[in-house]
């Protein structure tokens, strides 16, 4: 995924009310950012950190800018957790992931289980419909262990029974985490974060549900999908 224009360098003045950042741009202006990012960011809103911005394509927006990338700990990270939808898409239209290959059909954005939408719905014929939920992952705490969740997330273990109910019922059910970092070579829940998670993540896997973790390469280019990388039991 290349960005349709060339990101803006800046440094982070601060991050507040979730969705808001305040930019120093390396021009000297100071600019305030969309942050499409609902966790707590751990790690990667500290003041004064490098970052990089793209600009909006609508000159109507409110915000004129959105924050893409943070430099933390020697590694690039994306921040935007909605472009993590897009790269998986733009991988399984180019067959990039082998484990979700032979799909003819991929919907986005379906209604299943009791209230939620699942990220991807791939189908093809004579075979059991595959619910592919996405996860954008940034943290890490030291080593190379990329962790999920950053925040007690009571959304992610409802997506987890919805993906084992789904499995149960005889569809093929894959958690999908996009480390959206390059400096890690495994991904493990993180329990002490959020143990409710964790212990639906076990569930789950014990339900039957597949759960599948790359990693990325990121450039103020682009973002582009990397490695398959071991999840942690």
């Amino acid at each position: 995924m290349q960005f349709p224009e060339p990101l803006i360098p800046g440094r982070l003045l601060r991050r507040y009310k979730r969705f808001l950042s305040d930019i120093l741009l390396d021009g000297g202006e100071e600019v305030v950012a969309h942050c499409a990012n609902p966790g707590s960011m751990l790690g990667l809103a500290q003041e004064g950190a490098r970052v990089w911005l793209s600009p909006a394509s609508n000159p109507l927006r409110k915000l004129r800018y959105s924050w893409e990338l943070v430099e933390a700990g020697g590694a690039l990270v994306g921040i935007n957790t909605g472009r993590a939808n897009a790269l998986v898409g733009e991988a399984l239209e180019a067959g990039r992931i082998p484990e979700l290959a032979g799909y003819d059909i991929r919907r986005r954005e379906v209604r299943y289980g009791t209230s939620s939408r699942v990220d991807f719905l791939l189908e093809r014929a004579a075979a059991p419909p595959c619910y592919l939920e996405v996860k954008s992952v940034t943290l890490r705490r030291g080593g190379t262990t990329a962790e999920f969740p950053d925040a007690v997330t009571a959304r992610g273990a409802r997506h987890l029974a919805e993906l084992a109910a789904a499995a149960r019922q005889g569809s093929r059910a894959v958690l999908f985490y996009l480390v959206q970092r390059g400096d890690c070579d495994r991904v493990a829940a993180a329990a002490d974060i959020d143990p409710a998670y964790a212990a639906a993540l076990v569930k789950a896997r014990g339900d039957g549900v597949e759960i599948l973790s790359y990693g990325c390469n990121l450039s103020p280019a682009g973002i582009a999908l990397d490695a398959r990388l071991p999840v942690a039991p």
